[in-house]
């Protein structure tokens, strides 16, 4: 008789940890959208869009930004290097969108 409340508990326990990580995953997601979009939007501000048409041209800067990407991984489990970048890149989209908001 007790362990049927005991179950249900547990079941409303384990939909708010599983809620809670979603929440978790939804912040980390809009954190990363936000700078990305941000991103793409100030590479086209007037001061630096020149700045970038040269840096887009320059075969060595390429070359130096394709070797850095190789480095970086999408895999699931992700070394520590990645999740360096990726912590940073969400804490610089979360500071970005607060500062918006």
């Amino acid at each position: 008789m007790w362990r049927l409340p005991i179950f249900i508990l547990a079941i409303l326990l384990c939909n708010i940890n599983n809620s809670s990580a979603q929440f978790a995953a939804d912040k980390d997601a809009a954190y990363l959208a936000t700078i990305k979009a941000v991103a793409d939007f100030k590479i086209n501000d007037a001061e630096e869009l020149d700045s970038v048409n040269r840096l887009r041209q320059d075969p060595k800067f390429n070359k130096k930004l394709y070797e850095m990407v190789q480095k970086l991984s999408n895999a699931r489990n992700k070394d520590a290097k990645n999740q360096r970048i990726l912590k940073i890149l969400k804490q610089a989209g979360k500071d970005i969108y607060d500062e918006l908001k």
